[in-house]
């Protein structure tokens, strides 16, 4: 026991007191306000973490709409300029134009009419996709069943004028624009396979028509090809090999 209570002096004589903390604090606060300065105890010191502070700037507050994108105020939409009113018309946008089909398709049924070279330089598939699957559907009509060879014949003979025209021609020219010419200039083999619903075409007056249908289709494509082109007296070249691909389809009709 003597040990003990030697142990608890030694202990009770360090030069650390509670008393001797609380005067110190004491000190500082009156030694701050002794200075004109007045402290917040409540802020937290530099190292110590706020969660209402953030780990950086806090962002400004969501004004906008729930479930509704903010607009940028540099767009055209903020503007209140793009509105359906303003929306182009959904043919335009698909880049069907029903004026340049009916200007085009007038230009072949009237061989003599002057061409507007720069209708036919647009690609419009529009017309020849009709056209094809109109000649089809006339033909099914006649009891043949001839899609696959109208489609397979059309793309081919595109395909070798393409070829032909770029090496005649001193311009280029694109598949879809030899596509489109001769897919417009199908139109009269179209009335020639409806003429061929009512009337057998096996005779004299089915080839007469027959050949009157070709020279017509491959006068309209060759006139189309060398004024888009500037091929000029290059015609009767370019009209050959189109009266070849246009007499595959009049074998299709009058057979």
């Amino acid at each position: 026991m003597g040990d003990f209570q030697q142990f608890e002096q030694d202990f009770y004589q360090s030069g650390y007191y509670i008393d001797d903390q609380e005067q110190v604090a004491y000190g500082y606060q009156e030694a701050a306000h002794q200075d004109g300065q007045d402290v917040d105890y409540s802020a937290p010191l530099p190292g110590d973490f706020n969660p209402s502070l953030g780990l950086g700037p806090s962002d400004p507050p969501y004004t906008g709409q729930l479930f509704q994108p903010a607009k940028d105020s540099g767009t055209d939409a903020y503007m209140g300029t793009d509105t359906f009113e303003d929306e182009p018309p959904l043919l335009e946008e698909l880049g069907i134009n029903f004026d340049h089909i009916w200007q085009k398709t007038l230009t072949v049924l009237n061989p003599l009419k002057p061409v507007d070279g720069s209708i036919m330089h647009e690609t419009d598939l529009t017309g020849p996709v009709l056209f094809c699957i109109a000649l089809g559907a006339t033909l099914l009509m006649a009891g043949k069943i001839h899609f696959g060879y109208v489609y397979g014949i059309s793309a081919m003979g595109c395909l070798g004028m393409y070829t032909l025209l770029n090496l005649m021609s001193l311009m280029a020219v694109s598949y879809g624009c030899v596509a489109s010419v001769l897919g417009y200039c199908l139109l009269p083999m179209v009335g020639l396979s409806t003429f061929a619903i009512f009337f057998s075409l096996q005779g004299v007056l089915g080839t007469l028509l027959a050949l009157l249908v070709i020279g017509w289709c491959s006068l309209s494509a060759s006139k189309i090809f060398i004024s888009t082109l500037a091929m000029d007296g290059q015609q009767l070249l370019v009209a050959y090999p189109c009266a070849l691909l246009y007499g595959v389809f009049a074998l299709l009709t009058v057979f």
